[in-house]
């Protein structure tokens, strides 16, 4: 994998980063099952939050014939993905989450992976989100499960990862997902968990994702090394039981009225 242009900063992953891999094909393995949550093909498909951009590319490849429209505040993330990923049917705009530059009721599809965490006004991002939804739309939001992801922090504490505002677990996340918008209706909640190959490794080595924060990557041992470059999408498993010890949570969630 070529190493991307747009800089790392912590903030978000990208592909082409060798020690990012696990981290990327965890986000890929959410856009790797949306075709089995969205009932019929998008004529429109929005990615909110869409960073470096390789997620409207997945978008395309997921659903072809579709248009698909990336958003992010970031101006260098927009240029990078637009320089990188634009095309006849890709195209990337800058725009705040809270006032997203698309009209009403304009997408079939809208997808904000890894990016509620973010937020620091939640019920105005997910109300946008509904907004730019047809009736009978699809909303696909995953975020990571703050039980798995910070061991031991409270609800609404503040993260101590500097990008994060806050961490949810499941029974907050579903609950204030019904308080911050009437117009969103949660069909499926589900949670991606480690699939066999990583499982194995982790009863021979210990837990994968606490070995990849315990040293920098130079420090990594051959074994962790090699794991880390191999895994792919499919080592992850996505489904509704066990949500409590997920890695991370998905919401799949349809427009009504």
């Amino acid at each position: 994998m070529a190493a991307p242009v747009l800089a790392l900063t912590g903030e978000r992953t990208a592909p082409g980063v060798w020690h990012e891999n696990y981290w990327f094909r965890r986000h890929e393995a959410a856009y790797a099952a949306l075709p089995s949550w969205v009932p019929r093909p998008p004529s429109l498909a929005v990615d909110a939050g869409s960073g470096e951009g390789y997620g409207v590319a997945l978008l395309g490849a997921a659903f072809r014939g579709c248009n698909a429209i990336g958003i992010d505040y970031d101006a260098a993330a927009t240029a990078h993905a637009t320089r990188t990923y634009a095309g006849p049917r890709a195209a990337y705009l800058r725009g705040a989450l809270t006032g997203l530059p698309l009209p009403d009721a304009c997408a079939d599809l809208v997808v904000s992976l890894q990016v509620l965490e973010h937020i620091w006004t939640p019920a105005e991002y997910v109300r946008e989100l509904a907004r730019v939804c047809r009736p009978g739309a699809t909303v696909v939001l995953t975020t990571p499960n703050r039980l798995t992801f910070s061991p031991g922090l409270g609800r609404r504490e503040q993260p101590t990862n500097a990008y994060h505002c806050r961490e949810y677990d499941v029974a907050e996340l579903v609950g204030e997902l019904g308080d911050w918008t009437p117009e969103l209706s949660a069909d499926r909640v589900l949670g991606v968990h480690a699939g066999p190959r990583l499982l194995a490794w982790e009863r021979e080595n210990g837990a994968l994702v606490g070995a990849q924060q315990a040293r920098a990557p130079e420090a990594w041992g051959p074994a962790l090394a090699g794991m880390v470059r191999q895994v792919r999408a499919g080592d992850f498993e996505i489904r509704a039981d066990d949500l409590d010890a997920s890695l991370d949570l998905v919401v799949v969630a349809r427009r009504v009225g």
